[in-house]
């Protein structure tokens, strides 16, 4: 059995329901505060503060079944219908993004799509989505990258235009009707493993992105857990009071 499975067998969390109503009505109780416009969204707020310790913290997707999404988005310079049932048995990375045609999304974009390869060979698919209808999304990728625009993708961009996939996940900024900068791993089971929200200022890190994948990987493989800082090929922890102690003696000299 897998550390988080004994883990959440101790807690209960995988099997304590989670009404969605009870999740949005939070999200929502918070988004109350938020400005509507995009640039007053930018500023750092109490309300912003508030919320990490709101109800909806104890409500983490995390080991829960990933919520169901389908949309139109554009794959390879066409458009085409998406789900997420479509990567069943891959790792699937959510990357939410305020919207197209902006200035820190394109950087992140880029940068994810110019490594998409190194995802491939961790049977994993990064997909980009914005509340941006598809068209929107066409146009961006057919901009010059050194005009502001995507150039050709290799990552998939998601069309969320009624804005429930990014209120599904907990991303959606209500007032201002885009979504904060979410990053969600979603294992082969359909599981969610990892869900991080930045601020809109605040660009995310493909090498960051790459070690939680590959961190998942390895503690699926071998049962072992991933200590602070770990990359790969470093030392690992065998979850148990005795087996621990050989890392423990060996990192805290």
């Amino acid at each position: 059995m897998r550390f988080h499975q004994l883990l959440s067998k101790a807690t209960g969390l995988i099997t304590r329901p989670a009404p969605t109503n009870s999740l949005t009505s939070a999200w929502r109780t918070q988004a109350a505060r938020v400005p509507a416009s995009v640039g007053s969204a930018l500023r750092i707020s109490a309300a912003r503060r508030a919320f990490a310790t709101s109800p909806l913290v104890e409500r983490s997707l995390v080991q829960r079944p990933a919520p169901a999404w389908q949309g139109q988005a554009v794959v390879d310079g066409d458009i085409r219908a998406l789900s997420l049932a479509d990567y069943q048995g891959k790792y699937t990375v959510l990357v939410f993004y305020p919207a197209n045609f902006t200035f820190v999304c394109p950087s992140e974009l880029i940068a994810f799509s110019d490594r998409s390869a190194e995802f491939t060979a961790l049977n994993t698919q990064v997909i980009g989505v914005s509340v941006d209808s598809e068209y929107s999304h066409l146009a961006w990728t057919q901009m010059p990258r050194n005009k502001g625009g995507l150039g050709d993708m290799k990552i998939p961009l998601l069309s969320d235009i009624t804005k429930q996939i990014s209120r599904d996940y907990g991303v959606l900024v209500e007032e201002a009707g885009v979504a904060l900068r979410g990053l969600v791993i979603i294992d082969p089971a359909g599981h969610v493993r990892i869900h991080h929200v930045n601020d809109m200022p605040i660009g995310r890190s493909v090498d960051e992105t790459l070690r939680l994948i590959e961190a998942l990987q390895f503690h699926e493989q071998h049962g072992e857990v991933c200590p602070a800082n770990w990359k790969k090929g470093a030392a690992t922890i065998v979850p148990t009071p005795k087996g621990s102690q050989s890392y423990f003696s060996s990192n805290n000299k």
